[in-house]
């Protein structure tokens, strides 16, 4: 099979990038890869907290650590730095590199707690945090955050899974990319006192069933690598999710070239390792048959993907 060089272009769906723009105390920002701030203006909580996005020759000849000065722009421009405002919660969606690197990093400087599985337990512990800043999850055991619900439930990584396996120790970097396995892998539902429901999928894997009677309105649905599935597995992954949820808006994520650093213009990720383009044509497919919303979300905006609902 001949390689298909170079990537899709972000112009082509230039229109898609038109989730409405939050007007009220609550709002969601898309922080690049599967990384999600949900904030109603008094408590937030982040997905992944990944900002540091190594280069991919970083990647291949050094081993790897959370890059400070990356994490502190960010968090400043989140209003994190001196402002004192403080995170509830970051929650990583499984702990590869791209999702968990800098979140125990993000939880120290934010206060935040770091909520996830024993893998990313594992990064806090390796990362200097106190037990108490550590949640284990049980699966389907709903945690709160002020007016926040969060419910973890098992799912699975998007085939091919590079680095599998648990991180049965604690993680201490600089270390080489296969040290962060990909754990336990993540559907987080959401729900708020406001009756705003979500479900964030960070990677475009599922576990068949898992999803069975449970709502929510909005789909973040992470993409990495589903655009190189079959057709079949695309379909499947888009009613194991969307459908089982009975979502009305798909917001797609993790489609962004996450080797590019986050003051550079997003970028889609190579035909080598996806397709944005076969994703796109397929999903619009669905979600015209379905009458639902398909959008991608822009950087740093703030966004309320229930506007409209």
């Amino acid at each position: 099979m001949r390689l298909k060089l170079g990537r899709p272009s972000l112009s082509s769906y230039a229109d898609r990038f038109d989730t409405p723009e939050a007007a009220a105390d609550f709002g969601v920002t898309f922080l690049g890869v599967a990384s999600l701030l949900l904030d109603d203006g008094e408590t937030a909580v982040m997905t992944d907290g990944f900002f540091s996005r190594p280069s991919l020759p970083r990647l291949l000849l050094r081993p790897i650590a959370p890059d400070l000065g990356r994490i502190d722009s960010a968090l400043g421009l989140l209003g994190f730095g001196t402002s004192g405002r403080r995170l509830a919660a970051v929650m990583p969606v499984h702990t590869h590199f791209d999702h968990v690197m800098d979140s125990a990093v993000v939880a120290a400087r934010t206060g935040a707690v770091l909520v996830g599985g024993e893998s990313s337990a594992n990064v806090g512990r390796g990362g200097g945090l106190i037990p108490d800043r550590i949640a284990v999850v049980t699966p389907g055991v709903p945690l709160s955050f002020g007016a926040f619900t969060i419910t973890h439930l098992e799912s699975s990584h998007c085939p091919p899974d590079r680095f599998p396996g648990t991180i049965d120790e604690p993680v201490v970097p600089p270390v080489k990319t296969a040290a962060y396995k990909c754990g336990e892998a993540w559907s987080i539902l959401v729900s708020h006192t406001s009756g705003r429901t979500a479900l964030l999928q960070g990677s475009a894997g599922f576990v068949p069933g898992a999803l069975a009677g449970r709502q929510a309105d909005v789909a973040y649905l992470g993409i990495g690598q589903l655009g190189v599935m079959d057709e079949d597995y695309i379909r499947s992954y888009w009613a194991e999710t969307v459908t089982a949820v009975g979502a009305r808006r798909v917001v797609l994520t993790h489609w962004d070239d996450f080797f590019r650093c986050l003051d550079e213009p997003l970028r889609a990720l190579p035909y080598a390792g996806d397709d944005l383009d076969v994703t796109m044509r397929i999903f619009d497919s669905l979600a015209t048959e379905q009458g639902i919303a398909l959008h991608l979300p822009t950087l740093w905006r703030r966004e309320d993907p229930w506007s409209g609902l």
